[in-house]
């Protein structure tokens, strides 16, 4: 471990792993330049891209072996996963079927036969410092945002190019695209980010300011297979617990971005991409923008026929110059849920919807309910928050048809008995008219997840007032409060966005609790967890008279 100096901070370095030795990887071919033709594609192996300081990444280039030479838009995959770790399948619990994608296919990126066979060339690229590619790999920030840049106008000068290059993919795919379209490279003619967090701090290392453990820490081994240094990711994020300059240094500016955009997120994917890619679709400038928010696994979404061919009308359009209906998308396309199999699809003009009722359902530790009218009556529930059964629950149940769509924020009066700091995990739920748990995708792999997750530190809730809103609260997590001896302080809790329409006698239980309340993971899958806990003692919630403790929902009456 090595740290240098960078825009005030101490960035953490490591030194590479041997790119040859990555496990459940494909052998990784020689550095050496290669061509061929296999399967209809013809393929180019390490093309050399200078960026602006002279470091040279390599890409791999997929063009159709029929009119290779014409004018082709390109898609450009980008991420540190390794453009020679190609598959046509997915963990099977991804919900991904055969047939969906060919054995060309990078991770969470575009199909190189599903695109070549439509006229489109295909880039994948390693960028600075990973694998084969030169220099030290640095994870986001605005020097890869600027690699991406220089690749972009690069590509846009082959021989073979129309000029015009647009991004699509997943995850990293997603993320990178924000960065560079805020940079304006000339030749981005538009961008398809497909699931991405855009909230370094928020959304991907502490939520509500409780360290992540589970996927950081994968997610940063994947970055490690390199011939010289790679920033360590996990050990950054225990070193700044608080926002700080090195948070600072991986902020986007959103605002900035001008290019058409076809924005997909998922209310499924709470814990990581869920909440930033929305954020990112309501802040970017582009006029031409549409956000499409489904409940279905994000990975097989991604690849199935119907998805791809929305990409490929989206691409036609703006990188080919064809009519493909596009102009007559509705702004905003929306999955509402009834469970994880059961959704409807709607469409509509803006996003939060403008219609919104926002309804507080105000709790009651007495009956263990939530209710349109405040308690009367103070009251108070407690549970051991390092129990795994500790929890304190609240149900409402409704009396008629109700659809919640958009933020929802829960306020409660909490108290800390023999400890200063505590922390709290909330889960919105959906229980049937018989009471039984209705299940909803989660995490790309399951389905028997939640509505809605939130999470604070009860030190960290310090409110933003700037960027706080009544539904929505964004915490400043630039100092920590702690809790005196019998200290009752107000928190509010940010749930992160979804879709339910709950039918006459189903349930929403409230569920709040001092660890993760979803833990059961399949073996060797990504899974969100935080086991970096403060809790001891017990945690008190405090409802009724003065303690005006409530779920905030946003209820969406149908159009007149």
């Amino acid at each position: 471990m090595m740290a240098e100096q960078a825009g005030g901070f101490e960035l953490i370095m490591r030194d590479g792993v041997d790119p040859r030795t990555a496990p459940h990887k494909p052998p990784l071919p020689p550095r050496d330049y290669a061509c061929w033709q296999e399967e209809g594609l013809l393929i180019e192996r390490n093309v050399e891209v200078p960026m602006r300081d002279g470091i040279r990444i390599l890409v791999d280039i997929y063009r159709p072996a029929e009119g290779a030479e014409r004018d082709l838009p390109i898609l450009l995959g980008w991420s540190p996963y390794g453009k020679h770790g190609l598959s046509d399948s997915l963990w099977p619990p991804s919900g991904v079927e055969k047939g969906w994608m060919s054995r060309f296919t990078a991770f969470e990126a575009p199909d190189p036969a599903f695109w070549c066979a439509n006229g489109y060339a295909v880039v994948f690229a390693d960028p600075r410092g990973a694998w084969l590619s030169e220099g030290d790999l640095r994870h986001n920030g605005i020097g890869e945002g600027e690699d991406c840049y220089d690749c972009i106008e690069f590509l846009a000068r082959m021989e073979w190019s129309n000029g015009k290059v647009g991004m699509t993919g997943v995850s990293y795919l997603a993320a990178i695209q924000y960065l560079v379209a805020s940079l304006r490279p000339p030749h981005l003619a538009a961008i398809n980010p497909w699931e991405g967090f855009s909230d370094w701090y928020r959304e991907f290392a502490y939520h509500g300011g409780i360290r992540e453990t589970g996927f950081v820490p994968r997610g940063s081994d994947n970055l490690r297979f390199s011939l010289n240094r790679t920033e360590d990711t996990n050990a950054n994020v225990l070193a700044h617990p608080l926002y700080d300059d090195y948070w600072r240094s991986k902020e986007i500016d959103l605002e900035a971005i001008e290019v058409p955009a076809y924005v997909v997120a998922s209310w499924s994917d709470h814990g990581l991409h869920t909440r930033g890619t929305i954020e990112a679709f309501r802040r970017i400038s582009s006029d031409r923008k549409w956000l499409e928010v489904h409940g279905q696994k994000k990975w097989a979404h991604f690849y199935k026929p119907s998805s791809k061919a929305k990409q490929k009308a989206f691409f036609d359009h703006f990188l080919k110059g064809e009519g493909s209906g596009v102009g007559e998308w509705p702004p905003v396309l929306l999955e509402v849920r009834e469970s994880a199999h059961v959704r409807h699809t709607r469409a509509e003009e803006e996003w939060p919807l403008a219609r919104t009722e926002y309804r507080p359902l105000y709790l009651d530790a007495a009956s263990g309910s939530l209710s349109a009218a405040p308690a009367g009556s103070a009251a108070s529930v407690a549970y051991d928050p390092c129990d795994e059964a500790g929890e304190a629950v609240f149900d409402h149940r409704f009396a008629k048809d109700t659809e919640l769509t958009g933020y929802m924020k829960l306020k409660l009066w909490v108290e800390a008995i023999g400890a200063d700091d505590m922390d709290l995990f909330v889960a919105i739920q959906k229980l049937d008219a018989d009471g039984k748990p209705v299940g909803f995708h989660f995490y790309a792999f399951y389905d028997n997840g939640p509505v809605a997750l939130g999470w604070l530190r009860a030190s960290h809730r310090e409110l933003d007032a700037e960027k706080s809103t009544p539904w929505q609260p964004v915490h400043t997590h630039v100092r920590e409060q702690r809790l005196e001896p019998g200290e009752i302080v107000p928190v509010e809790i940010e749930i992160w966005p979804s879709s339910t329409l709950f039918r006459k006698g189903e349930t929403l239980r409230v569920v709040v609790k001092g660890m993760d309340i979803y833990r059961d993971a399949l073996p060797n899958l990504p899974f969100a967890r935080h086991e970096d806990l403060r809790n001891g003692g017990r945690h008190v919630i405090h409802t009724g008279g003065r303690f005006d403790s409530h779920l905030l929902v946003p209820v969406v009456p149908p159009r007149s």
